[in-house]
């Protein structure tokens, strides 16, 4: 039997009415919006325009999400070695190096200098691992140095777009230390102080800063002497060295060669002197050094101009001032090595404006701050000052 035609024109617009809601309630599907933008997706273009073609093919590594390394996508600011810096490291992996390097967030040059010093803030490698900020921002504030890890950021914010922050540094590089994290996290400007383990660190940055640069400046021998002693070298807080490159150490004279076997004379502990610090020591100044019962004295006090020049131990140390500085270590070079004096003698003839005698009897004394001869021993030929080669 059929149904009625009141009920079936029921049924008819009851559906019409189902159909018609549910098509107007069903939202209308969009599309995903794109993944925001990414600052790792600029690393490899900026460090490659900038000259980092190394640190530049290894960009993808800040941009590939493990489940050990996520993917950073904020503002970042990278301390970039140059690619001469990377070949100190040979064994390094590019893209571990460029994370150890990589540091959350934007950090220019004017921020940095208001950190304290040892600063350690965590970067974006895998494990926790920190870069240690410093500066000597107090000893010479009108044009302060700064350094990552011992390294100095010889370009600073060579990079800002707001986004993206670049320094050039430029040094020895190498893998972070898995202790490079050792305060808390620095996440303000309020920070403990530095525990000595930092400083052991800093200063092992900077001795082989130190290294390096008097490997490719003429000072191989000395260099690899200070590797040989390194772990001596560590437990300074500082140093002041007096060095006498590869030519004195070989020279004809034979001289030379008593400065390895007297090394440990030659460096000033616990005092970083460069040249102004120098040249303010008074005459008859005594300074400690690392062989025991051994001093330098200042015979012939700084600032007389060049024919008066400072020396030390009666030995000429204008040569080659502030050789190599950093934030832990100077070095000055010398033409010929230290020789032992009468320290006693040296420090009360000097204070009195008078040198000792020298090898051969012949007395000397001082006028103006400058060694004279005077009164030969008949039948010697005197040497009134301990020269350098060639009269250096």
């Amino acid at each position: 039997m059929s149904a009625p035609p009141l009920q079936l024109s029921f049924l008819l617009t009851s559906i019409i009415i189902f159909i018609s809601t549910a098509t107007a309630t069903t939202p209308i599907p969009h599309l995903p919006p794109p993944p925001p933008h990414s600052s790792s997706d600029l690393f490899a273009p900026i460090l490659a325009q900038l000259g980092f073609r190394e640190l530049a093919s290894a960009a993808d590594s800040l941009s590939t999400t493990t489940a050990a390394t996520p993917s950073w996508r904020g503002p970042a600011t990278i301390f970039a070695p140059t690619d001469s810096s990377l070949l100190t490291c040979p064994s390094c992996s590019l893209p571990l190096l460029l994370q150890e390097h990589t540091l959350p967030g934007l950090y220019s040059l004017p921020f940095l200098l208001t950190l304290p010093f040892a600063t350690k803030i965590q970067t974006l490698a895998p494990s926790p691992l920190c870069l240690t900020i410093s500066s000597d921002h107090k000893n010479h504030p009108k044009n302060p140095k700064l350094f990552v890890n011992g390294v100095e950021i010889t370009r600073p914010d060579l990079y800002d777009d707001r986004n993206v922050v670049v320094h050039g540094i430029q040094g020895f590089v190498s893998h972070l230390s898995p202790l490079s994290c050792v305060i808390e996290r620095t996440t303000s400007l309020s920070f403990p102080p530095a525990p000595p383990v930092a400083e052991f660190h800093l200063m092992a940055s900077m001795l082989d800063d130190a290294m390096l640069r008097l490997r490719i400046s003429g000072f191989s021998i000395l260099a690899l002497a200070l590797k040989v002693k390194r772990s001596e070298l560590l437990e300074l807080r500082s140093m002041t060295l007096f060095a006498v490159d590869d030519v004195g150490i070989f020279a004809d004279d034979g001289g030379g060669q008593s400065f390895v076997e007297n090394l440990r004379m030659h460096v000033v502990p616990d005092m970083r002197l460069a040249a102004a610090d120098l040249e303010g020591l008074a005459a008859g100044t005594a300074l400690p050094t690392m062989e025991w019962g051994e001093s330098l004295v200042v015979t012939t006090a700084g600032g007389g101009g060049p024919l008066a020049p400072m020396r030390i131990n009666y030995v000429k140390v204008a040569r080659r001032p502030d050789l190599v500085s950093n934030l832990k270590i100077v070095v000055h070079g010398l033409a010929v090595p230290f020789e032992r004096v009468n320290q006693t003698d040296a420090v009360a003839l000097a204070r009195i404006g008078r040198c000792s005698f020298n090898g051969v009897g012949s007395e000397v004394e001082g006028k103006g701050g400058v060694c004279v001869k005077v009164g030969p021993v008949a039948g010697k030929e005197p040497t009134v000052e301990i020269e350098g080669r060639h009269g250096l």
